[in-house]
C-alpha cells in the first residue's frame, strides 16, 4: 500500500470559499458559521455527507474539493495533472477489478 498523503481540507475549504466569493455565513443553509470556521481552522473534520452539502453551496462537484485538498499549496497545473492522472488510473484499475 501506497503512503497516505495527509489531507487539508482546512485551507481548501477556505481558498474553494473564497475563490466563489461566498463568506462563511452563506453556509448558512447546510451548516453554520461556528462549525464552518472550525472546518477550516482544522479543529473538525467533515463527512463525505458534509463535503456533499458544502460542494453544493460552492456549486462545485465534491471530488474537486477534495482534490484540492490533496494538492501541495501553491500547486501549479503540472500538480493538478500528476494528481489527475494518479487518481485517474486507480480508478480505472479498480473499475476493471470489478
Amino acid at each position: 500500500m501506497k503512503n497516505s498523503p495527509q489531507n487539508h481540507l482546512a485551507s481548501a475549504l477556505r481558498k474553494a470559499r473564497n475563490a466563489a466569493g461566498l463568506s462563511q455565513e452563506e453556509f448558512g443553509a447546510v451548516s453554520g458559521r461556528t462549525y464552518i470556521s472550525q472546518l477550516e481552522r482544522g479543529e473538525r473534520q467533515a463527512t463525505l455527507a458534509k463535503i456533499d452539502d458544502l460542494a453544493s453551496v460552492l456549486q462545485i462537484h465534491p471530488a474537486a474539493l477534495v482534490a484540492l485538498a490533496y494538492l501541495p499549496d501553491q500547486a501549479g497545473e503540472d500538480a493538478v495533472e500528476k494528481l489527475l492522472t494518479t487518481v485517474r488510473e486507480e480508478l480505472m484499475a479498480m473499475l476493471a477489478a470489478g
